[in-house]
């Protein structure tokens, strides 16, 4: 069997822009590789008649935060809940969790404060701005 290694976690978003403002400034990620993916392999690839895609990377631990914006865009799939089928979240890990909290912009959506979980854990889910979750924790 061919080896496997973690390339990326992936997120469409309807506003590129809006969205790379929200994880730059929210999780200090510098600035993402930029670039555009269009043409007719793409549009096969990804099953989407006419598909192009607008592509920003973050570069976190060897992996990839990718964030894309398609045209055309397809309809809503955001969950509103993580419990339910399909939801998706994306899980960063914090030195202290409190601290990153406290830092927050008040604009910054939470689903509530830093708890601890039954395995020590603690964590906290935020959502970007077209409502993706992302979890917080602290190991």
């Amino acid at each position: 069997m061919t080896r496997l290694a973690a390339h990326h976690f992936g997120v469409t978003v309807a506003d590129l822009d809006r969205a790379v403002d929200f994880y730059r400034d929210t999780f200090d990620l510098g600035d993402p590789e930029r670039f555009s993916v269009a043409g007719e392999a793409f549009s096969e690839a990804v099953d989407v008649d006419g598909a192009t895609g607008r592509f920003a990377h973050f570069t976190l631990d060897g992996a990839r935060i990718e964030l894309v914006e398609y045209d055309p865009a397809g309809d809503d799939a955001t969950g509103s809940a993580v419990n339910q089928p399909g939801a998706k979240h994306l899980g960063l890990a914090v030195d202290d969790l409190d601290a990153f909290y406290a830092d927050l912009d008040s604009s910054v959506t939470t689903l509530s404060e830093p708890q601890t979980t039954e395995s020590g854990t603690r964590i906290c889910f935020v959502r970007d701005p077209e409502g993706n979750l992302v979890e917080v924790l602290e190991a």
